[in-house]
């Protein structure tokens, strides 16, 4: 079994050969043999470039073809890879690019009205105390500007301000370097290297990057590609952003080491998604709720072929059982599939094909990728883990194994206060296990909060609330309250041409929900605040929240 990518990248291009590796509409189609030649010719260009082994290679650009061949070409050359979230600013960039002392950087041009190379720019201005046009300095010393837009950047024939280059010249900069000597360097990286390092989404404080070695990247990613039984007749439409462990781990490198196509589709759009299912025969079509909920919604659903879909995995994000009912019975997926997983941990349970949807809705499915899982006992960390003979004890998931992340970058406290010294990770969030293994998310441990002296867990309100019909989207948070402290406020948005009012809602929920629990008021918006992963940015939501 290969242990690490660049082996991972040459075991796919023997074994599948001609198959489909990355297709994507308007650009190009390549084999999985044609996948390799072109991820050693970026290999061969940032060898060029002085990219030396364990140098880290940013890569700030949405989901094109480009961000595939440049995140294998960098661990084909040796070096670490860095994802930056594309929804971040200028300064976001910055402290990401700065912290993991990137040697080189791949950068999109203009996209979606942001020059991000730009915004770089006047970051490193701003913080240097200079005008944008002083700036000639802060930059790692290799820019690889992606052009995703049909004007691409500045630039595009040679080197230009700072030194940066354009992905169009990566060729002529690969012919200064043999294909042995990056093959020689591919050769050299060792499964315990560190492949990649995930910054966390940072919804709680500075986001912290999550070290991960080649083979556990490369585990996490076969189990989810086995959970989910993917082979070299599927096509995948990875609309996760490729900077985010599910888009990456569990999408370019699952598709990898199972034979799959790679799809990306750079922004998500619900019509746009349905013509590439039925245009390239897309089977497999991970996601958040809302993106099956947009489709189903959706008023032009009925014009598209969607009858290729047969695996949905979803996660982040409460998953109503009348959703997955329905994406069986009207998107024509055989199996769907819940999940739980974190940056550091990525993949660590799973529901398997055959689940029912009642089980599919409230659990995440049992542990995978060699991950135990335990709850918090009512000692805390100390006191030890709940064993499993306590099915449905209530507490913080534990998670330990060969795949959880080996540390923090720079930060030996934060990984001291995550990992505690039996290798438990401790996770922040609260679950709970039933009898089978199977895990059920009750909430964040932030997310909690007391009413009348009782623990409020504002996802098992939001379930109750995704039972309402009517209701495509929905979120819970505590808001202070003179007398009980705390009181919930629930954030509904209404499906289309349903009538729903607060009175309905709050009603609704009195049946299902002891009174502590009930939402006290009732805010309808057009959609959530969410992250590139899909769970709600409740931060953002409490900010709107008056006293």
């Amino acid at each position: 079994m290969d242990l690490t990518v660049p082996a991972a990248v040459a075991s796919a291009a023997r074994e599948f050969g001609d198959a489909p590796a990355l297709v994507e509409p308007g650009g190009p189609r390549l084999s999985y043999r044609e996948l390799h030649e072109r991820v050693r010719t970026v290999a061969r260009a940032l060898i060029a470039e002085g990219v030396t082994p364990g140098d880290a290679v940013a890569i700030w650009s949405p989901n094109t073809y480009h961000w595939v061949l440049a995140a294998l070409g960098a661990l084909h050359a040796g070096a670490t890879l860095v994802p930056v979230n594309t929804r971040f600013t200028g300064p976001e960039a910055l402290d990401l690019i700065s912290r993991s002392r990137a040697r080189a950087l791949f950068v999109t041009g203009p996209f979606l009205g942001t020059d991000r190379l730009a915004a770089l720019r006047s970051a490193i201005s701003a913080k240097n105390g200079q005008q944008p046009a002083e700036s000639r300095s802060g930059l790692p010393g290799l820019v690889i500007a992606i052009p995703v837009e049909p004007s691409g950047p500045a630039g595009a024939s040679g080197p230009g301000a700072d030194g940066v280059i354009d992905w169009a010249v990566l060729d002529n900069l690969a012919a200064a370097t043999p294909a042995v000597q990056a093959d020689e360097r591919a050769a050299a990286v060792a499964p315990d290297d560190v492949s990649d390092i995930l910054f966390t989404s940072g919804t709680t404080g500075r986001s912290k990057g999550a070290m991960s070695a080649h083979r556990q990247s490369l585990a996490v990613a076969r189990a989810w590609a086995g959970c989910g039984r993917l082979d070299r007749d599927d096509r995948y439409l990875v609309v996760n952003p490729f900077f985010h462990s599910f888009g990456y781990k569990a999408g370019i490198l699952a598709c990898l080491v199972s034979g799959a196509a790679i799809v990306p589709q750079m922004v998500y759009d619900a019509e746009r998604a349905m013509r590439l299912v039925e245009a390239e025969r897309i089977t497999v079509f991970p996601g958040a709720p809302t993106i099956y909920q947009t489709i189903l919604d959706h008023p032009g659903r009925a014009g598209f072929d969607l009858s290729s879909l047969r695996l949905a995995v979803t996660g982040a994000a409460t998953v109503p059982v009348a959703l997955v009912e329905r994406m069986r019975r009207e998107l024509s997926f055989d199996t769907v599939l819940t999940a739980y997983g974190l940056t550091e941990a990525v993949v660590a349970t799973m529901c398997r094909p055959g689940d029912d949807p009642d089980t599919v809705a409230h659990t995440s499915g049992r542990a995978a990728a060699g991950f135990e899982v335990r709850v918090a006992g009512p000692d805390g960390p100390d006191g030890g883990a709940r064993e499993p003979d306590e099915p449905g004890a209530q507490g913080e998931i534990l998670l330990r194994g060969p795949n959880v992340m080996l540390g923090y970058l720079d930060d030996p406290s934060a990984t001291a206060a995550a990992i505690d010294a039996e290798g438990w990770l401790h996770t922040g969030d609260v679950g709970r296990l039933d009898r089978r293994g199977y895990l059920t998310i009750t909430d964040r441990l932030k997310d909690m909060f007391i009413c009348g002296g009782f623990n409020v867990y504002p996802a098992e309100v939001e379930q109750a609330l995704a039972r309402l019909d009517g209701v495509a989207e929905c979120a819970v948070i505590g808001v202070p309250d003179p007398r009980l402290g705390e009181v919930g406020r629930a954030f509904v948005v209404r499906r289309p041409g349903i009538v729903l009012d607060e009175a309905r809602v709050l009603a609704h929920c009195r049946e299902f929900l002891a009174n502590y629990k009930v939402p006290r008021s009732v805010t309808f918006r057009a959609a959530l605040p969410r992250n590139p992963s899909g769970k709600t940015l409740k931060r953002l939501l409490r900010d709107e929240a008056p006293d």
